[in-house]
């Protein structure tokens, strides 16, 4: 697969009210001078299962193949994808514990989506004036405020 000079940056969240409770993810995609707000929420889920929505959401909206910068605050999403996802294929999603991976679903949907781009997953401070970090933290919130509302 051959990646154009498609450089896009994501920037993505996850939040929840109550663990489980109400979710919301967001992401911030910046492509040369075009910028993306994307968000969503569920009802009944875990900061987790967001952080790793916001992450498949984020890549699901790219239209090509892109070499994409992608920033989350999540250590559990930047070691899942690029340390700890290649033994839990090998074992049949089981974990060091040799329990079944949480949220095996999302995971196998991260890799699809990862799959059409050459990614460099970055982990940056959350809550600490990230430009890029704060957006998808709002649209993240927001989401969870607007699941509530429309509830």
């Amino acid at each position: 697969m051959e990646f154009m000079i498609n450089k896009v940056i994501i920037y993505t969240d996850g939040a929840c009210s109550g663990n489980p409770g109400y979710g919301g993810w967001g992401a911030y995609l910046i492509y040369e001078n075009n910028k993306k707000k994307i968000s969503g929420s569920e009802i009944n889920t875990t900061n987790n299962r967001m952080e790793l929505m916001a992450a498949i959401e984020g890549l699901n909206a790219l239209k090509r193949p892109c070499n994409v910068m992608l920033f989350t605050d999540s250590v559990y999403l930047k070691d899942g994808i690029t340390k700890w996802i290649i033994n839990w294929e090998k074992n049949n999603w089981k974990n060091a514990n040799n329990k079944e991976v949480k949220n095996k679903d999302l995971w196998v949907q991260l890799l699809k989506a990862a799959k059409k781009h050459k990614i460099d997953w970055n982990w940056v401070k959350g809550h600490e004036g990230n430009e890029g970090n704060e957006i998808a933290d709002e649209l993240a919130t927001q989401a969870i405020i607007n699941a509530k509302i429309n509830q």
